[in-house]
């Protein structure tokens, strides 16, 4: 039977299931915990048990101290909840907490989104994982050829890291992708970097914004934004010069169907001069009365990214209210 697990100073409440681990748990649940090895060894995952039970599911070559044993740490890698508990642990608040990684994962899979878009699926070893917050970007590079990417997965999932690779002869590391990386082949994973990230502690709807490739940290924002259940609705708005620069509609559909909260909707803008693109950006925004009570993501191209700060400026939202990517 699952138990809860109360985080403070979060005071993020996530279920944990019988057989997984509270660092396990925490991650699922969408909270940037500070964790390094994952596998008992460097004990940064270590949290105080301040009511409840833990029980000790993996053995760890960390030792405790004696300080710590008498305020009564725990592994959140190594131990899940033998009653509903209530930690305290260290959480990334800000992109600067979280230390630069270098990584050698393996392609796990190739999967064609269109003839000119490359889902690519990394996996890293279990003992070095990637820890980022959604909407963060890394270089990756193969021998001499590298370029940055954003992740397009959710940091609910450190080990399983997803990218959308654009076809690009002028780019030696994307046309390599296209052209010769077979699954199994090493990419270098080094990063993260970015302030693209969400504010983890408003509970402000959201609205995100998305042009053409913009989509990628978008994607990681939505699903990091589910998983932590903070904001009562988020409102997707993806728009592109065609209807197949869509690509992954049918999983934003899904999400809107599971989730009374998510709404999304697919705009399609086919002659995209200034004028036109700030008309749909008006009309798609003049749908919520309240503006000044969202939070606003948005990434895409440059041209994109500047129409839609500036209608939201005009309209009064503060700049501490909407973040933004260019792409």
């Amino acid at each position: 039977m699952s138990k809860f697990a109360l985080l403070q100073p979060l005071n993020q409440r996530f279920e944990v299931a019988e057989t997984e681990t509270l660092l396990e748990a925490g991650l699922r649940a969408g909270l940037a915990l500070n964790y390094g090895c994952s596998n008992g060894n460097c004990g940064l995952c270590k949290a105080r048990v301040v009511r409840g039970e833990v029980s000790k599911l993996r053995h760890h070559d960390y030792v405790f101290s004696d300080a710590e044993k008498t305020q009564n740490y725990a592994l959140m890698c190594s131990c899940g909840a033998h009653t509903d508990v209530e930690l305290e642990a260290n959480v990334a608040a800000h992109v600067n907490e979280i230390q630069l990684h270098d990584i050698p994962a393996r392609v796990h899979a190739l999967k064609p989104l269109t003839a000119d878009i490359l889902l690519m699926h990394l996996q890293t070893p279990r003992s070095n994982r990637l820890r980022f917050l959604a909407g963060q970007s890394v270089a990756l590079s193969i021998e001499d050829d590298a370029n940055a990417y954003p992740i397009s997965s959710c940091p609910c999932d450190d080990r399983n890291l997803h990218f959308h690779v654009y076809r690009d002869d002028a780019n030696p590391f994307a046309r390599r992708i296209f052209d010769r990386v077979r699954v199994g082949d090493t990419v270098n994973v080094y990063g993260p970097v970015g302030e693209f990230v969400l504010h983890q502690t408003s509970t402000r709807p959201i609205v995100l914004l998305a042009c053409d490739r913009g989509f990628a940290p978008i994607k990681s924002l939505a699903e990091h934004a589910m998983a932590l259940e903070h904001a009562p609705a988020i409102f997707l708005y993806w728009f592109s010069k065609s209807q197949d620069g869509h690509y992954l509609a049918n999983a934003c559909r899904a999400w809107a169907d599971a989730l009374d909260t998510f709404h999304f909707q697919e705009i399609v803008v086919a002659t995209a001069n200034d004028a036109q693109r700030e008309n749909l950006l008006v009309s798609v925004l003049g749908r919520h009365a309240d503006l000044k009570g969202f939070d606003f993501y948005i990434a895409g191209p440059q041209p994109f990214v500047v129409s839609s700060s500036a209608i939201l400026s005009l309209k009064g939202i503060d700049q501490t209210h909407f973040i933004s990517m260019v792409l």
